[in-house]
């Protein structure tokens, strides 16, 4: 692509892994990759066994990569369960080293399983990873005699990472979730100083992933444990309370944007909560609000009071506590739940199947060509294959990027360090990198394992710099293979579900639009839209909190596709401001029934009948193509009625699907 000066430029959307992403420095997971890493080394040498000191250290590293949780039980689960996989892994590549094409038979099944059991969640994700990297390791490696010494001494590196982990638990314990609450109180705080400005949109989105992410700490600790404390039961009601100042922000925003901004005193009162979470402290204190009549400033006033109550509680009762999420489902519940869906999931076959045609491929090549070493084709091929880390496509280029610029940081360092003592130092250092390049991007990340990954290969065979060629060699087959059996062959890789999945969104829009204003029950003594119904409150909540995650998630595959190369990445721009127009739509809808639910007229039910049906209309006409088409949307009503800027935002989206037509047009 030519740029204004004449000069040709890549396109973004291969450049875009090439940027660095900005994050700070994180020490305590820095020093933890040194001494993990470097320790093991210093054991093996100082007992005559550089060998086993580098398996041990090889199994640390999949622990420092696998150390992405907040909350300390998180981060057993994340380490410990993703290392028994591990173990199982390697003892199957063990079994079949130099078995020919029982091995590259063996490695396909086990990719299979893996790439299935990817499709389960997080854990499972790295499990699953895990599975296959040992498995390749094992049979392209050799292995110390008994059989079982390599997974032992894999697993003893991981206990190793686990150990300097939980170091810090003593003193912190809750601290994790007693943080993320707090943090997202400040982005609350964010988001009402944003209202009425065209930075509102951009803070909403940091509040939903703030959000996501202090439930998923505080839900996944509970799960562990038996019964309701006292301290995550208060962790959750202070997380609950902010469901009303979240669902008040639009109508908040609305306001700002017709009467000019909000009080200081709301976000200060915001963050001055944020600061008794995390310091725990209980001190009564109502905020100071100027008095108004507005629907919005009495909603945000009611939800300040109501999350003051709850934050200044010293105790509540552990069965008062108002859990809107409701407790998750067994450990045993959950494990049928997702073999049930992974057995039965296309997704889940589908990516089994590509994963493991990638692998026998990758195996057979080199089971016909003499490759020295060439496990590390299949390792490049798991890499790049990775489900939950974005683009194939992208990922291979920047694999491909990631591992020549490790290349050469590693030949420098075989090539002028002497082996022995001094790798101990050299492997603090680099592994040290690891932790602050993963934060940077994947072909950052992929350039600080790469190194280490080789210096603990060298230990295991002392084959020194002639490591670096055939493994620059092996990865870029490794890509290739991954891009054509993993990507080209698959029609789905390259024309993206974005459409689908932005469908199902708008329906959902549709859906929620008509369950928030649904008028009450006969006989239930309540009248009108605005009234109070705690059956069908409690279910708008759901299915606002349900809706905004669906949102939170079509967000991410865009951005993916974003990085596709055309068509999808092209498709992908075209339809990015029909995402936002949709999550506009349920900002708009929120802030309508805030008003409603605080003195505002309740609307028609036929005007309400008439929006949803323009989604849903729109939703049909999203997955019946795959171009935007033109749509013209009148919704006509009363534009100073409590829908009017709900209308306008549907107006808005259909205006995006497509050119809207003049009203003599066909």
């Amino acid at each position: 692509m030519a740029s204004g000066t004449g000069r040709m430029v890549p396109p973004a959307w291969l450049t875009a892994g090439l940027r660095p992403e900005p994050a700070p420095v994180p020490w305590p997971a820095t020093v933890r990759a040194a001494l993990a890493l470097s320790l093991p080394l210093a054991a093996g040498l100082a007992l005559d066994r550089p060998a086993e000191g580098a398996l041990v250290s090889m199994g640390a590293l999949s622990g420092v990569i696998g150390d992405t949780a907040d909350a300390y039980r998180m981060r057993v689960f994340n380490i410990a369960v993703p290392q028994l996989f591990g173990a199982l892994g390697v003892t199957l590549g063990t079994l079949v080293f130099g078995h020919g094409w029982l091995a590259v038979a063996t490695l396909t099944l086990v990719a299979l399983v893996s790439g299935m059991i990817s499709s389960i969640g997080a854990v499972a994700s790295a499990s699953g990873l895990l599975l296959l990297l040992n498995a390749v390791v094992g049979a392209g490696l050799p292995m110390p005699d008994p059989w079982w010494k390599a997974p032992v001494l894999l697993g003893l590196g991981g206990l190793v990472v686990l150990a300097l982990t939980l170091l810090g638990w003593p003193l912190r314990r809750a601290a994790p979730e007693r943080a993320a609450v707090a943090a997202t109180y400040r982005t609350v705080a964010d988001l009402y100083e944003a209202a009425g400005s065209e930075a509102y949109q951009e803070k909403r989105h940091a509040v939903t992933g703030s959000l996501n992410q202090s439930y998923d700490l505080i839900l996944a600790r509970r799960t562990r444990q038996h019964g309701r404390t006292s301290s995550l039961a208060r962790l959750l009601a202070q997380l609950n309370v902010l469901i009303p100042l979240l669902e008040a922000a639009p109508a908040a925003d609305l306001r700002a944007r017709h009467h000019g901004p909000l009080p200081p005193a709301v976000a200060a009162t915001v963050r001055e909560l944020a600061d008794a979470v995390e310091h725990g402290r209980a001190e009564p204190a109502a905020p100071a609000l100027p008095p108004s009549d507005r629907p919005s400033d009495k909603a945000v006033a009611h939800a300040l009071r109501h999350a003051a109550t709850v934050v200044h509680e010293t105790e509540p009762h552990p069965h008062d506590v108002d859990d809107r999420l409701g407790r998750p489902a067994s450990l045993a519940v959950r494990a049928r739940r997702a073999t049930r869906t992974m057995l039965l999931s296309a997704p889940s076959w589908r990516y089994g199947l590509r994963l493991a045609l990638c692998i026998g491929l990758a195996q057979s090549l080199v089971s016909l060509i003499a490759v020295p070493r060439s496990y590390w084709v299949a390792l490049t091929v798991t890499f790049v294959m990775k489900p939950d880390f974005g683009s194939v496509f992208s990922r291979a280029v920047l694999r491909a990027v990631g591992t020549c610029l490790g290349l050469v940081s590693a030949a420098l360092v075989l090539a002028e360090v002497p082996r022995g003592w001094w790798d101990v130092p050299v492997m603090a250092v680099l592994a040290a990198l690891i932790p602050v390049f993963s934060a940077k991007g994947y072909a950052f990340q992929t350039a600080a394992v790469t190194p280490v990954i080789l210096l603990l290969s060298d230990a295991l065979n002392q084959q020194g710099f002639d490591l670096v060629l055939p493994r620059l060699y092996d990865s870029l087959i490794g890509c290739a293979i991954a891009l054509v059996a993993g990507y080209l062959l698959w029609p789905e890789s390259w024309h993206s579900r974005i459409g689908d999945r932005l469908a199902d969104a708008v329906a959902d829009a549709a859906a929620y639009v008509a369950l928030a204003f649904r008028p009450a029950a006969p006989g239930t003594g309540a009248s009108g839209a605005g009234a109070s119904r705690p059956g069908v409150d409690a279910a708008r909540l759901r299915a606002r909190r349900k809706l905004y995650r669906d949102l939170s998630a079509v967000r991410s595959e865009f951005q993916r596709a974003l990085t596709e190369p055309p068509p999808t990445g092209t498709r992908a721009a075209a339809w990015w401001p029909l995402a936002i127009a949709v999550e506009r739509i349920v900002d708009a809808t929120t802030a309508a029934r805030i008003r409603v639910a605080h003195g505002a007229p309740p609307p028609d039910p036929a005007e309400v009948a008439e929006v949803a049906r323009e989604l849903r209309e729109l939703a049909d006409g999203l997955r019946a193509t795959d171009v935007l088409v033109p749509v013209r949307a009148h919704l006509p009503g009363d534009e100073d009625g409590v829908l009017a800027p709900l209308r306008q935002e549907v107006r808005a989206a259909r205006a995006i699907a497509g050119p809207e037509l003049p009203p003599d047009g066909p």
